[in-house]
């Protein structure tokens, strides 16, 4: 699967080269001729994208690398590397297209666009827009952040090119030569706006996101659908490349479940989520129905407790062990929250009811919905 993926990924990325060359031979020619700083500046645009498809193809050579000693997760990664190659290439023709743009409003200059120059330009932009709309259903289907990226790029980019166009049908009929250096701004500060929203998108994912809820509720579902699991919480997913995303989970189960059945049953659920969601899963356990009476007695006293504090979202995984006097539970706490003086508030108050017993909160982030 990953073979065959990282193999479209590259021939769609060939593709857009092959495309985005001969834009730019084209538009470079007819910039030249009619002396226009928005077509020129459209072509740069084009070039900037096939060094990006240039660069695509060698994360995603990179990327397919196998797992070594050294990198034993894979090398997944590089693909966020790539894209952060291409914003920063994206932000340069950016940053030097409204330089000369600039220049142009300053001092204007007499644009000659000829018949055939109109024809070029026309059929620039339905191929970069329909070539846009092929890209982006590739990268969607292969879950591809550079070619999604460079997908909607292209649809735009044939936006900007219709605007070149329309700017330069004023520039022939009005003599209002100001509007190619006026376009040529606009086309910059978008193509400036493009490189902006790649890189970061592309930081956010090396920083690490909130896990999908789609795909979460998918998990959950599959490691509850057992009639031995309860509950299920601390679901954390790490991405290691679009392909490969490793993870953890608790799952609540009847305290007096053998090791034996919690063996088989976490085995069974581990194998369920990789054939179905492809995710490398290591399940914990938390053991419910703990103790006696007495102990269903402090958890309707802690619960009631954790109920008026509205930052903290959930209250999970509470054990008493009354050989050693403790009482172990795990809170999650909004972002917005100070979470350790809210977790000093509540041992302080379940402590005045329980003082016999020592407490110890796990704080848990809010990984996932």
């Amino acid at each position: 699967m990953t073979n065959s993926r990282d193999k479209k990924i590259i021939q769609t990325s060939i593709f857009g080269i092959v495309v985005n060359v001969l834009l730019v031979a084209f538009k470079s020619v007819v910039g030249l001729l009619a002396n226009s700083i928005a077509v020129i500046m459209d072509a740069v645009n084009n070039l900037s994208d096939a060094l990006s498809s240039v660069i695509t193809i060698i994360g995603t050579k990179l990327s397919a690398k196998k797992p070594d000693k050294k990198h034993p997760y894979g090398h997944g990664r590089i693909e966020y590397v790539t894209s952060v190659i291409i914003a920063v290439i994206v932000l340069m023709a950016g940053v030097t297209s409204l330089k000369e743009s600039i220049t142009k409003i300053i001092e204007p200059e007499v644009t000659d666009y000829k018949v055939y120059s109109f024809i070029i330009i026309g059929v620039a932009v339905a191929v970069k827009f329909f070539f846009g709309r092929y890209v982006t259903s590739v990268g969607k289907k292969l879950d591809s952040g550079t070619l999604k990226a460079s997908g909607a790029d292209a649809v735009f980019d044939s936006i900007l090119s219709l605007a070149t166009f329309v700017s330069a049908l004023i520039a022939v009929f009005t003599k209002f030569y100001y509007i190619d250096g006026i376009l040529g701004t606009i086309i910059s500060l978008f193509i400036l706006k493009a490189g902006v929203g790649i890189l970061r998108e592309t930081l956010d994912s090396i920083i690490g996101l909130r896990a999908d809820k789609e795909l979460t509720d998918k998990l959950k579902k599959i490691l509850t659908q057992s009639e031995e699991v309860s509950g299920v919480y601390d679901v954390t997913l790490h991405n290691y490349g679009p392909n490969k995303i490793i993870g953890s989970a608790h799952i609540e189960v009847a305290d007096d479940l053998t090791a034996s059945k919690i063996h088989k049953l976490t085995r069974t659920l581990s194998a369920e989520v990789y054939e179905k969601l492809g995710i490398i899963l290591t399940i914990g356990i938390y053991a419910s129905g703990n103790g006696s009476g007495e102990h269903e007695l402090l958890k309707e006293k802690l619960s009631a407790i954790i109920a008026s504090y509205p930052e903290i979202l959930q209250l999970h995984g509470l054990f008493v062990d009354d050989e050693t006097s403790t009482v172990t539970f795990d809170i999650i706490v909004d972002f917005s929250a100070d979470a350790e003086a809210v977790r000093d508030k509540v041992v302080a108050e379940i402590s005045k009811f329980y003082p016999q017993y020592k407490f110890f909160v796990v704080l848990d982030n809010d990984y996932a919905d």
